[in-house]
């Protein structure tokens, strides 16, 4: 469980990957604006959610959520969520409410009044970038192509505001190649990849995602 890869832009998916590879555990949930929020865990040992301006997850627009609802606690190695009559409407947890408290799995899903906000423990299980290298082979790329893909990833490891994959244009010109020659890798690396199937706007978002989740372009690159 947990965000699905359609629900994330390139650039939220690139600082999600970061986040996990730095193998603590951490929290991932939209705030009221719909960002992305990140929390790492490693530096407390308590989390407090609620709407008020006072907890550490504040979830100030959802009238569902009580003013102190819920708290994350470190329990040894691991973290449980404790509600122990804390909250109005309860807390739920891969849809099931949580008496009391329950400890926490890698993946699992905390639901509180209208927002879902993700649990990952990336050090304990692999992540999805093993499991995806798993399911499909390692792409033999020559060193031209994976110029292009490094180009096309660069704008998504050094995210701002709207980042995307780069276009033909903007990677012919960081390297100084022909548009057609550029097109001619971005077909291959497409089909090398596995996207070839995709509709046309959406292969190269999902071209830059792969090549993130499978560790072949990383910050190193830059």
């Amino acid at each position: 469980m947990g965000f699905p890869a359609h629900s994330l832009t390139p650039s939220e998916h690139a600082a999600l990957l970061a986040t996990e590879r730095e193998g603590g555990p951490f929290l991932a949930y939209r705030d009221d604006h719909a960002d992305l929020r990140l929390m790492p865990l490693g530096a407390t040992d308590r989390v407090r959610i609620g709407r008020t301006a006072d907890n550490d997850v504040v979830l100030a627009g959802n009238s569902e959520v009580s003013r102190a609802h819920a708290q994350l606690e470190a329990a040894g190695a691991g973290w449980m969520v404790v509600d122990d009559g804390m909250s109005r409407n309860g807390t739920f947890v891969n849809g099931e409410r949580v008496m009391r408290h329950r400890r926490l799995e890698d993946r699992d899903v905390i639901r509180i009044g209208g927002t879902s906000i993700l649990f990952r423990s990336p050090a304990v299980v692999d992540d999805e970038s093993t499991a995806l290298a798993r399911a499909m082979p390692a792409a033999r790329l020559t060193d031209a192509e994976r110029r292009v893909l490094v180009a096309l990833c660069r704008p998504l490891l050094e995210p701002g505001p709207g980042a995307a994959a780069a276009s033909n244009q903007e990677i012919a010109d960081a390297l100084f190649l022909s548009l057609p020659g550029v097109k001619s890798h971005v077909r291959s690396l497409f089909a090398k990849l596995g996207v070839d199937d995709l509709p046309q706007n959406r292969k190269r978002a999902e071209l830059a995602r792969r090549a993130l989740e499978l560790g072949i372009v990383s910050a190193r690159d830059l």
